[in-house]
């Protein structure tokens, strides 16, 4: 089986990790809480692993800092956009490359960003196939083909025309914004365009914190999920109408805490192994109150804490309550009770207990 352009950067990635470790795949899958064989696997692009926690804890182990682990967690979102696609595809189309993802936050996306625990991405649409240039060129060479161009030099004169460059936040709640042209659409995963910008620009102004570069990836994603659920309106991964009128009502607000804030009332609730708990929250949501990571299978896991979807119902939870991240540590401190450890954090906890800076502890 071919590896795709986009799997094969995430292999290299984490080749580089593992040859700067200088361990093998054995002894890392034993760290890492995976085996030796599937780490071989992933590093040689022969398959892509469903769960991000394994990646995140074996990047972990491998000492990957964490702007080598935001870069990672876009990696592997890329990569798993084409485990389903055919191979003969991906063969056909060796040209092809993914469309730049810059949208790593400075703080894990405030949603700041990435990483986090380490779930994997929840599974975002496949980005349409492009046929060679010179399909194209055979293409144009036909009268249709020329027809086809004509109307779409028409379709683009008019989509320039549509006020880009204007203010946003002064556009009316409905009808009025960029959002709203037929250009636009339902804005989704793996865009790369002037409507995913006003998307990102829409969000900025609601106080998120994220590049506003045109590209939609995991981290657009990521705040786009904080603030529909902020909203109060469904995660459904995709800017749609119900979506575009709150972004353009400007009512939601993303604020919360800072870093700081967060660790000391980590510190004060987890008052027992207080070094232990910000570090694995740093490790799970790099302290971003509104972090929120998507696992391919549907779930999420949210806050501070990366608190998932099934504990949140144990612990009478929501989505929306787990971003208050003073009841997100008081939640964890809950899930920490139990057995006065972090082991409903495993892949942090492995990795913090591996680490060669020598992390402290957990102390049972």
């Amino acid at each position: 089986m071919v590896a795709s352009p986009r799997t094969e950067k995430f292999a290299a990635h984490l080749r580089m990790l593992k040859d700067r470790s200088g361990r093998g795949y054995d002894r890392l899958g034993k760290e890492a809480g995976v085996s030796g064989s599937s780490l071989h696997r992933y590093c040689s692009g022969l398959s892509v692993p469903t769960d991000y926690r394994v990646v995140h804890a074996f990047a972990k182990v491998c000492g990957a800092s964490a702007e080598e682990l935001r870069e990672l967690h876009r990696l592997w979102a890329l990569a798993d956009t084409d485990r389903d696609v055919p191979a003969a595809t991906v063969e056909e189309n060796p040209e092809r490359e993914p469309r730049a993802e810059k949208d790593e936050p400075t703080v894990p996306a405030r949603t700041g960003a990435g990483p986090g625990d380490g779930t994997g991405s929840e599974t975002t649409p496949e980005e349409t196939v492009k046929p060679r240039r010179s399909r194209w060129a055979v293409r144009l060479s036909s009268r249709p083909a020329i027809l086809a161009a004509v109307v779409a030099v028409v379709l683009v004169a008019g989509f320039v025309w549509l006020p880009v460059g204007s203010s946003a936040g002064d556009a009316p709640a409905t009808g009025g914004g960029l959002l709203y042209s037929p250009a636009c659409g339902s804005v989704s995963m793996g865009q790369h365009d002037e409507c995913v910008r006003e998307v990102q620009t829409l969000l900025t102004r609601a106080r998120g914190t994220l590049a506003v570069d045109g590209d939609f990836g995991p981290e657009t994603l990521r705040r786009l999920t904080a603030f529909q659920v902020l909203a109060g309106l469904p995660a459904t991964n995709v800017v749609d109408d119900a979506t575009k009128k709150a972004l353009y009502a400007q009512q939601v607000s993303m604020t919360t805490w800072s870093p700081a804030k967060v660790a000391r009332r980590i510190r004060e609730v987890f008052a027992e192994d207080p070094d232990t708990a910000v570090a694995v929250a740093r490790c799970a949501s790099f302290l971003d109150p509104l972090y929120v990571l998507p696992n391919t299978n549907g779930s999420r896991n949210w806050g501070v804490f990366q608190i998932s979807d099934a504990r949140l119902r144990d612990l009478d939870g929501t989505p929306l309550r787990a971003f208050d991240p003073d009841w997100n540590i008081r939640a964890a401190h809950r899930l920490w009770s139990v057995r006065h450890d972090f082991h409903d954090w495993p892949s942090c906890e492995a990795a913090l207990k591996s680490t060669p800076t020598g992390t402290p502890k957990s102390r049972r």
